[in-house]
């Protein structure tokens, strides 16, 4: 394991000077993870006009991670809607930040959301840990790299009290999942019935995704469907389509 001890700076992505921001998006990075690992999600949302800032891993410092949310949701007047994304433990803070009132946010965005009811996976050998977390062989390499991520961190169990607050049906505002389809460490079945209790949430699985859903394989599709879903909160939270898949007669 790693052993990094300093709490990280958050890690923002702005976006074009020649736009105006459409919106504002908080990530919590999963186990192990520093913040800078979520460049291509940041930079591709960034893109689009919605600043995206990543602050520190909540499983390694949960008080600072809190903290940086809630200073960087009262820095002036971030652009709205404001969302709170999270991956892994990240995902896991982030609804318990929401459910309890914590941090008051227009939606959350969730990728590989641990399950209570499911026992911490047994500690594996760094290929298999790789593996677990993305089968993307440029974000394994990244993975790789030093300071970049604390080995083993992923099997490492998470604080029985963070699942009793990370109560989705206490949540009101608009959810999206993104899930992997072959996620080893928070089984898919568990997940669909976790996102259920929600009162409004939306889930999308990634065919032979692994756990970390946001940088996958499929990591430009999982972008895209957040892209998707902050345009359409932009227009509401009741989150009216935009583009209407239409059956053709045959």
């Amino acid at each position: 394991m790693s052993s990094v001890s300093t709490v990280p700076d958050p890690t923002s992505w702005e976006i074009p000077p020649s736009l105006n921001p459409r919106g504002t998006v908080l990530l919590l990075p999963g186990r192990g993870e520093d913040p800078r690992l979520y460049e291509r999600l940041g930079a591709r949302i960034a893109a689009d006009a919605y600043r995206v800032r990543a602050v520190a891993d909540p499983s390694r410092w949960p008080r600072e991670a809190a903290r940086q949310v809630k200073e960087a949701l009262a820095d002036g007047e971030p652009a709205k809607p404001l969302v709170l994304a999270g991956s892994d433990a990240g995902a896991l803070f982030a609804v318990g930040l929401v459910a309890a009132g914590e941090v008051e946010v227009d939606a959350l965005v969730l990728a590989g959301l641990p399950t209570k009811d499911v026992a911490a996976s047994q500690p594996a050998d760094w290929s298999e840990e790789l593996g677990s977390r993305t089968a993307c062989p440029t974000h394994q390499g990244r993975l790789a790299e030093p300071g970049r991520l604390e080995r083993g961190a992923l099997y490492a169990p998470l604080p029985r009290e963070w699942y009793d607050r990370a109560d989705l049906s206490k949540v009101s505002v608009p959810v999206l999942g993104l899930h992997g389809a072959a996620d080893p460490v928070s089984p898919p079945a568990a997940a669909r019935t976790a996102y259920a209790a929600a009162p409004r949430a939306e889930l999308v699985t990634l065919a032979d995704g692994r756990h970390d859903a946001f940088n996958d394989l499929s990591h430009r599709t999982a972008a895209a469907t957040v892209v998707l879903f902050l345009e359409r909160l932009r227009l509401g939270a009741d989150l009216a389509p935009i583009a209407i898949s239409e059956e053709l007669p045959r």
